[in-house]
């Protein structure tokens, strides 16, 4: 016999007292592994606000963490378990293949209940067939664990291993007899086979799913701070949604990263169809389905959203309504959308791409081609373009133009969508349809001259095919007409394409039109807005107030911010200064209401603010109400804007006082123009020329610019008071008695007109005649608190207010500098200045009448000075208040409240 050491005979010894391994019933060992905890990785991201919720629901019998593979579950429930104050001991088994029979699965649970410590009686027992369970044994398991002191936290991991609808009744019975000593925490990528339902109703179920797992934007960041990698917010923010917040996701695209010399722009260009993350997903989603469901991913994955007819379309079959559904439940990367449409991971839709051309060469382009046209069947033009684009452009281009969907590249939330698909239309593409999609690309984009040589291609092929393009291609084409009489301002281009269009609107069905509402209501804009600038106020207004009465929607909201915003513009043109604003408020409220943004907005609701806010002295609202207006695109492409900017800056700069600057702006910053002329712009130019030269004290040039005019009220007006200037007063009387009576001209209008023919009364020498007009202008403007035709009138008007006070009762509106006796504040006058040294009187009150743009020469008539001796007052003013010029001295003033 060998000789047996002391060490060797301990050893035999300590091995005789080991118990032996735990068998399954089939006699195969236990594996103790399956009972660890997993450890968490150094990399790993904490998630206190989900440990946070899996705690605070402790209590509650049941907890399921559900979503697709690689979204954290189980590290999430394993830090969860290591770090969260339990209430009692917790056991922890990962379940395998194989478990799905009730004997295995009993006899694994049993053994993990055992190996966390929990002392079992030996009446408990053990299963002796792996195919089944004794019920009393389940029965006597429930019944000691219901009588434990403290409870139980049981978590099995991978339970989507459980699709036998046996055991999952058995665990069942076991939570419903076995509380309150027993919770049960569920990780599963499918829906467990429990009823859910029944827990949700009792509030005793805490349930963690793929949407709470999804990583935020700061989680991201982290996770890659751990992989060394420093990512500004927005490189963090592009992975979070490319990735959806998938954690495999972000780590797999971290590692890839890690040898990068730069990780921003390697994770822009990051391709995952050649990745580890592709590697993941091909073998943990793609390789463990059927034959026919990986035939539906792959042909599905071209697609932003997929039905269960069109799956059918794509792949030929009929099965596809029950495979998506089960995708859904197992959490395959397919959510469902509602009303049983569904979507693909869009990280999982590019790797299926990839795989897609690999295993299936050409194929994607039939594909696309089956979609297109099932889309369209299904009423689904916008998501059917793509597709179509993908596969047939000149089916893409038809079907947009005979769905009339061409007014969808001027309004609504796709048209920079829409534009920039067919951006990339090739050349080729010829036709009617095509032509026409191009040429409204292009005046989309303000292109006048290539939208317009488009527009001419389309009308050749519309001429020579054979037969004449559909009545939708007419429409549309009749629509682009409009549009471009509008835009070269010939109103005559542009109701001869509305009458075209309106007959054309009778040949196609109606429910094409109720569909596509933003073409008619743009084509009526269009058209009002070619009326508009050719003067024709009248016909304007009426085909401007339908399209505003056009019903509300997305595609609508541009059409109407736009018809209402020239709507007030009409009105303020007509004096009508309240209703302009209302009009243009109107205008922004359904811009903001939609959401269009600043730089696509038309502009002409801020002129039409800041008209009212000038006329009104108003200023600093003016100077804010153009800014705005010079930010809309319309802004350089416009010819109403863009003019409408040139007169009410050059208008802003006479009322603070500076006529040189107006004159300025009138002659630098005019626009070249792109459309035929108008009327009223050329009025409101030479008014506007006329008033600053008026200021300077020139009469004669204010006379010549006016010869630039009609003879509109206005600029009969305007004419008036230049012959009174050179003190030919009955020459003025003659132009105002010419201008016709009754012209539904607003106060804007009607109280310029009023103080011309006060002035001209004075003048003649007829004071009571100009101080009843006088009181008629002062009660006319007085609603809309007109006080600009005050401030620019002149001397005669404060010399007449002084000398009757009683003309300004009830006018407290009017500007401090015009209110005599006791409505005058005598603070204005009188408060100390912050400047270093203090205005005289006689400066306040030089200051004053400069702020009503009276010249040198009037002030020193007004008040019986030397016109030397106002220069002198003038540089003493400009020096005191740190300016250099008048109307930087009376902006100072105002900040100062001197004025």
């Amino acid at each position: 016999m060998p000789h047996i050491s002391a060490d060797q005979l301990a050893s035999r010894q300590r091995q005789s007292t080991v118990p032996p391994p735990a068998l399954m019933p089939n006699g195969d060992p236990i594996l103790a592994a399956r009972f660890a905890v997993p450890p968490i990785p150094k990399t790993y991201v904490r998630r206190p606000r989900l440990i946070q919720q899996l705690s605070e629901n402790m209590l509650c019998p049941l907890t399921l963490v559900n979503g697709p593979a690689g979204a954290g579950k189980t590290l999430l429930a394993a830090d969860w378990i290591r770090s969260a104050p339990a209430p009692g001991p917790a056991a922890w088994l990962t379940l395998e293949h194989g478990d799905d029979a009730p004997g295995v699965f009993w006899a694994y649970v049993l053994a993990a209940l055992r190996r966390h410590g929990l002392v079992l009686p030996e009446n408990i027992g053990t299963p002796a067939r792996a195919n089944e369970v004794d019920s009393h044994l389940l029965a006597r398991l429930s019944v000691h664990l219901s009588s434990l002191g403290e409870p139980l936290l049981l978590v099995l991991d991978e339970f989507e291993r459980v699709t036998s609808a046996e055991i999952a009744s058995q665990v069942q019975f076991l939570l419903r007899h076995a509380r309150p000593g027993l919770r049960l925490a569920l990780i599963s990528r499918t829906e467990p086979l429990l009823p859910l339902h029944r827990y949700r109703a009792a509030g005793e179920i805490t349930e963690i799913r793929a949407a709470d797992l999804a990583f935020t934007q700061q989680e991201t960041a982290d996770l890659l701070c751990r992989h060394g990698l420093s990512l500004s917010a927005e490189g963090a923010r592009a992975l979070t949604e490319r990735t959806q917040g998938w954690a495999a996701g972000i780590r797999l695209s971290a590692l890839a990263t890690q040898r990068a010399a730069d990780p921003e722009s390697f994770l822009k260009e990051f391709e995952a169809g050649q990745s580890t993350v592709a590697d993941f997903l091909l073998a943990e989603v793609l390789d463990t389905q059927s034959v026919e469901t990986q035939d539906l991913l792959l042909r599905t994955s071209i697609l932003d959203q997929t039905h269960p007819d069109l799956a059918n379309a794509l792949t030929g079959r009929q099965d596809a309504a029950p495979l998506l559904f089960r995708l859904q439940r197992a959490n395959a990367f397919i959510e469902p959308m509602g009303h049983s449409w569904y979507r693909h991971h869009p990280l999982f839709a590019e790797i299926l791409q990839v795989h897609l051309r690999a295993r299936h060469p050409g194929l994607e382009t039939e594909l696309h081609r089956r979609a297109a046209r099932w889309l369209c069947t299904a009423g689904r033009l916008a998501d059917a373009l793509p597709h179509a684009a993908a596969g047939d452009w000149e089916f893409a281009a038809s079907q947009f133009v005979d769905n009339l969907a061409i007014g969808r590249l001027f309004t609504g939330l796709d048209a920079l969508r829409l534009s920039d698909l067919f951006a990339t239309m090739p050349p080729e593409t010829a036709g009617p349809a095509p032509e026409l999609i191009r040429a409204a690309c292009e005046l989309a984009h303000y292109d006048l001259d290539s939208g317009l040589d488009h527009l001419r291609k389309a009308g050749k092929h519309l001429h020579d095919d054979s037969p004449v393009g559909t009545s939708t291609v007419q429409l549309s084409y009749a629509f682009l007409l409009a549009l471009e009489g509008r835009l070269l301002g010939s109103a005559d281009m542009a109701q001869a394409a509305a009458d075209t269009a309106e007959r054309l609107e009778r040949e196609v069905p109606a429910k094409l039109l109720d569909d596509h509402p933003e073409l008619p209501a743009l084509l009526q804009t269009d058209l009002g807005s070619a009326l508009l600038w050719a003067g024709r106020f009248e016909a304007a207004q009426a085909v401007l107030s339908t399209a505003a009465r056009t019903a509300e929607g997305p595609t609508t909201a541009y059409p109407r911010h736009e018809s209402l915003s020239r709507l007030a513009l009409i009105e303020v043109l007509r004096g009508w200064l309240a209703k302009a604003e209302s009009h243009a408020q109107a205008a922004l409220s359904q811009a903001e209401c939609r959401g269009l943004p600043p730089s696509s907005r038309t502009g002409v609701g801020q002129l039409v603010l800041a008209a009212v806010a000038i006329d009104r002295d108003n200023l600093r609202t003016a100077r804010t109400a153009l800014k705005i207006a010079a930010q809309s695109s319309a802004a350089h492409h416009d010819p109403i804007v863009a003019m409408g900017l040139t007169i009410l800056r050059s208008r802003l700069l006479l009322a603070r006082g500076d006529p040189q600057g107006a004159l300025d702006v009138l002659d630098t910053d005019k626009p070249t123009p792109t459309a035929a002329p108008s009327p009223w712009v050329n009025d409101a130019l030479a008014l506007a020329a006329a008033a600053a030269h008026l200021a300077e004290g020139d009469p004669r040039a204010a006379m010549a610019a006016l010869e630039k005019g009609s003879d509109a009220p206005q600029c009969a007006t305007a004419a008036a008071r230049a012959r009174l200037a050179c003190g030919e007063s009955e020459t003025a009387r003659q132009i105002l008695d010419s201008i016709p009576g009754d012209i539904g001209s607003g106060p804007a209008v009607t109280v310029r007109a009023l103080l011309a023919r006060a002035q001209t009364a004075l003048a003649l020498g007829d004071e009571p005649t100009g101080r009843r007009l006088l009181a008629r202008a002062l009660s006319c403007a007085r609603p809309e608190h007109l006080r600009l035709p005050f401030l620019e009138s002149g001397p005669w008007l404060r010399r007449l207010l002084h000398s009757h006070p009683e003309l300004t009762q009830a006018h407290d509106w009017l500007p401090p500098g015009l209110l005599t006796g006791p409505h005058r504040p005598e603070s204005d006058a009188t408060m100390a200045s912050p400047v270093a040294e203090p205005l005289s009187e006689r400066e306040l009150d030089v200051l004053a009448r400069t702020a009503q743009m009276m010249s040198t020469q009037e002030i020193a008539a007004d008040l019986c000075l030397s016109v030397n001796t106002v220069k002198t007052h003038l540089k003493s003013i400009n020096r005191k208040l740190c300016a250099t010029r008048r109307g930087q001295a009376v902006r100072r003033a105002k900040e100062l409240h001197l004025l």
